[in-house]
């Protein structure tokens, strides 16, 4: 197909965990042509979620992309996770995406990671469309589902369609843009469909939300305005226009229904995609730094070539896997590209159209395009790819601390080399997944954002890289950081045979604000300690609290600033002033009243009336802060609480017993909180 930039459509799938993001992704992929049989999440053969782990349980753990073809455009699809354990690729798929669709349980409704996801959406400013899905299930509800868009999303749903019945019931939907009704074949799957008048009995509703959905669009246009009150035909295109351009500017999110299951409503949601949603020449141009300054790039073939690289994956027949978004200029296998963040040049061996695990050789990315790329050796997520010539630094993306640990071993000797190079890879894939050695026990510790990521690192372990090896337990990634201001001073001398070292540092610590990590600043002029060891002074200091002081734990939020020092012309080195800084930090961190810190996570409950005291009453006796309950559907209460992670461990067990399998609930990250007193002298001892 000839390329044209205005016919691409770049859109993730995201909602929260089992809302139907899969099966949804499924369906357009059987319609648009790329299968030819439907893959079931139930039955593991889905193509979008093809990892063993992900086919196993019937959740997608990592994001995939694949590209498409509906009404002469590309769609390039990334399907998103909905565990809150993989948020991360939620994170970086939308750092990239011009469009998404919010997927919706009908029954359901807005679930605790649909808020997550939608408020990560609202940060990259990325427009959307909604579609409630499992009509077909009892207890759907869609006019629910709408109002809970607006109330708890902050957004401003337009009913795009009505459902023909609900539950066992449902047939089809009604389309308020062409007024038409859509009935979907079953013998062809869904495949086949027909648009005819509306029933009689749902003439009235339809005229009501059409007029509704005019006098929207009709508030944005003069034009149109004057149409609608002297009652004058608006045709469908102007009505189309005007949605288009209010989805653009995130001013609307227009709401679809349908039963991706039963497959009905799939092709009109897929026009919506086209109608409704950006191409890359739609967004605002990207813009970047270089040397202070803000650079911009139009998304053209004309623009000098710039990339992000949001995503590797380590694949056992190409190495390593580049998943890049192009955001202007165009770029040929086997051309070399600047990796502007790390200052060295990358050359692309292979470039791939990505169908989830399979991958087709093209020779040209263009922009607006996302494609993956083989031969990249030393950029990884978040860096920038540009044009030698013309450098750029776009805004990269931003990933959580993980917040629970396990200790590694291998089992054999003959593992370890391959385990760690293993996880090495692993962490290269993920940016929330950490490894580190602790420096008293020796135990390589690695770290993720949950009980079901480290399973899954676990797992991929040994199925994937064929290594053996023993994990403990979980526990609790602390935090340290400081109370107060305090001043340290270090100062390194050792004269050796002909050749001193001397390094002075004079520095303080204080609080930096929760969530504003180290920061350092340098009040002293370059007569005091010359320039040339301030980076080293840099390294000491960063070194040091990564340490840790009271358990080993990596000290957060702390505001470090050089105030004095001296140097020796003939004896002074980068060394030395590294052991200086780090002495002056630790001097300093005894009067700093340091502190433990904790993962606050934020829990929320859903639980039957007739459980509701036993479960509020568990959850206080666990150290949470219940801060609302709220009836959420059908007479299911949603608790809402703030709890220690340290306390939750093992919860999915004990709820299953105080409610006889009944409640469930959904657990993310919050905020570091200090640990109490008691606890803290039982996790230093």
């Amino acid at each position: 197909m000839k390329y044209d930039i205005l016919k691409i459509r770049n859109i993730g799938i995201i909602a929260h965990i089992d809302a139907g993001k899969t099966t949804t992704t499924e369906r357009i992929l059987y319609y648009t042509g790329v299968s030819h049989k439907m893959g079931e999440v139930h039955e593991g053969s889905t193509v979008m979620d093809y990892m063993v782990q992900e086919r196993e349980r019937g959740i997608t753990i990592t994001a995939a992309a694949i590209s498409c073809y509906w009404r002469q455009n590309q769609i390039n699809i990334i399907d998103t996770p909905g565990h809150v354990d993989f948020t991360v690729e939620v994170e970086r798929s939308l750092r990239v995406l011009d469009g998404a669709v919010g997927v919706f349980c009908a029954v359901g409704g807005v679930e605790p990671q649909s808020e997550t996801v939608w408020a990560q959406a609202n940060k990259y400013k990325v427009p959307r469309l909604a579609f409630v899905n499992k009509m077909d299930r009892v207890g759907a509800n869609f006019f629910n589902v709408v109002d809970e868009i607006c109330k708890k999303l902050g957004s401003k749903a337009v009913v795009m369609q009505l459902p023909i019945g609900d539950g066992a019931t449902f047939e089809g939907v009604i389309d308020l843009v062409k007024m038409k009704a859509i009935y979907f074949d079953e013998e062809s799957l869904g495949e086949k469909y027909n648009e005819t008048d509306i029933p009689e009995i749902l003439k009235q509703d339809a005229m009501v939300y059409r007029n509704h959905l005019l006098e929207i669009v009709s508030e944005h246009d003069d034009r149109l305005m004057e149409k609608y009150l002297n009652e004058t035909v608006i045709e469908e295109e102007e009505i189309k226009s005007a949605l288009r351009e209010l989805t653009l500017a995130n001013q609307i999110v227009p709401v679809f229904c349908g039963s991706a299951f039963k497959n009905k409503g799939v092709q009109p949601l897929l026009d919506g995609v086209v109608d409704y949603l950006p191409s890359p020449k739609d967004v605002p141009a990207v813009t970047g730094e270089w040397f202070g300054k803000q650079v911009t790039r139009i998304a053209s073939q004309d623009e000098p070539f710039s990339a992000l690289l949001f995503k590797v994956t380590s694949d056992p027949f190409m190495g390593q896997l580049s998943y890049l978004r192009i955001y202007s200029g165009s770029i040929k296998t086997g051309e070399t590209a600047l990796s502007v963040t790390k200052d060295k040049r990358e050359r692309l061996t292979k470039l791939l159209r990505l169908h989830a695990n399979k991958r087709v050789e093209i020779d040209k990315a263009q922009a607006g395009d996302i494609v993956g790329a083989t031969g990249i050796r030393f950029s990884v997520t978040g860096d920038t790819l540009a044009d030698p010539k013309h450098p750029i630094v776009l805004m990269s993306v931003e990933f959580p601390e993980p917040v629970m640990s396990v200790a590694i071993e291998a089992r054999t000797k003959a593992d370890e080399d391959k385990l760690k190079e293993s996880l090495a890879k692993l962490s290269l894939e993920d940016p929330t997944f950490k490894v580190r050695l602790n420096p008293d026990t020796g135990q390589t510790i690695i770290s993720g954002m949950g009980e079901l990521h480290l399973d899954i690192i676990s797992d991929r372990l040994l199925r994937e890289f064929k290594v053996t090896a023993n994990v403990g337990k979980p526990q609790v990634a602390y935090k340290e950081t400081v109370c107060k201001l305090a001043k340290g001073e270090g100062k390194f001398i050792r004269q050796m045979a002909g050749h001193g070292q001397y390094g002075h540092v004079i520095l303080s610590l204080a609080p930096n604000g929760q969530g504003k990590g180290i920061h350092l600043t340098n009040a002293i002029s370059p007569d005091t300690i010359p320039a040339q060891y301030i980076s080293a002074i840099k390294e000491g200091v960063i070194g040091s609290l990564e340490g840790g002081f009271l358990a080993g734990y990596e000290m957060v939020d702390v505001s470090v600033t050089l105030i004095g020092g001296s140097y020796s012309e003939s004896d002074s080195s980068e060394i030395a002033f590294k052991i200086a800084a780090s002495l002056a930090v630790n001097e300093a961190l005894k009067n700093a009243e340091p502190a433990l810190l904790e993962p606050v996570m934020k829990v929320v409950v859903y639980v039957p009336d007739q459980f509701l005291s036993g479960i509020v009453g568990d959850l206080n006796a666990r150290r949470s802060k219940v801060t609302n309950i709220e009836v959420s559907h059908g007479g299911v209460q949603m608790v809402t609480a703030s709890a220690p992670l340290l306390s939750m461990f093992g919860y999915s067990t004990d709820l299953r017993s105080l409610s006889q399998g009944r409640a469930y609930f959904n657990m993310e990250f919050s905020h570091y909180a200090e640990l109490p007193a008691v606890l803290k002298e039982k996790i230093i001892s």
